[in-house]
């Protein structure tokens, strides 16, 4: 079992993100079956999620990937997210895949994403980029705008609701790519989380390219394995104080 903190004996309902970051602890776990990494399991107090780590030893970067509405691990295309996590792995980046609790419920899926950011902060890594697909796409945002420990969102296919906190992401890095053939979610939802977002921040929209993006897995895969070194290796000062989330109890 690979723990990094004792849990408090008489847990309480968490009141801030801070709590609810500091409220789990993690052991390996099998990996699903056809997959690469290596499996993990967090407990936190909200509930249990699975991981896969893609460990880089020694590093101090860490990007961490989440999925859409009905959670998983695949991200958007046929594994793009392993593919680039294996490829980071030798640049000295580690990744972090997870898996909600509880698919398509913005604010405990937001919980789950910081709980990850702050396992990549409690085994030295330095802050990191998120990323995250379709509802993912949201989920990033909103949880970007919440941690201090948060350099970079990558918005893919994004939808529109849940992503209002995009004004406040700078000076944060935001990419949002979108597919213009995209029947699920029109491009437009990627248009406005842009226009929401202050500088620093990128919009990349692909002609003829659905919602999982796999008519542009080639260039996609390509933007990714430079914008996200790249700005891992950015000095971006990242403010401390950040807005509380309210939990529901």
């Amino acid at each position: 079992m690979t723990s990094n903190f004792a849990p408090d004996p008489t847990p309480q309902s968490p009141q801030s993100i801070e709590e609810i970051m500091a409220s789990f602890e993690v052991e390996d776990a099998p990996l699903p079956e056809g997959d690469i990494g290596q499996g993990l399991k967090f407990h936190t107090n909200r509930g249990d999620f699975s991981a896969i780590i893609h460990r880089s030893p020694g590093a101090q970067q860490a990007v961490v990937w989440v999925c859409g509405a009905r959670g998983g691990f695949g991200g958007p295309g046929p594994g793009t997210y392993a593919t680039l996590a294996e490829q980071f792995v030798s640049k000295g980046i580690t990744s972090l895949r997870l898996d909600y609790r509880l698919p398509n419920d913005m604010m405990e899926c937001i919980f789950d994403l910081l709980s990850g950011v702050a396992y990549c902060k409690r085994t030295g890594h330095g802050p990191v980029v998120v990323v995250g697909h379709s509802f993912g796409g949201a989920v990033v945002v909103a949880a970007g705008a919440n941690s201090a420990h948060i350099k970079g969102v990558v918005s893919l296919s994004p939808q529109t609701a849940g992503a209002g906190m995009a004004g406040m992401l700078a000076p944060r890095k935001l990419l949002v790519v979108h597919g213009k053939a995209d029947t699920r979610l029109p491009f437009r939802c990627a248009e406005t989380i842009y226009e929401l977002a202050k500088e620093p921040k990128e919009l990349v929209l692909y002609e003829g390219a659905e919602h999982r993006l796999e008519e542009c897995r080639g260039e996609l895969e390509s933007l990714l394995a430079t914008w996200i070194p790249n700005t891992l290796e950015e000095n971006i000062d990242v403010p401390k104080d950040v807005p509380e989330i309210e939990v529901k109890q």
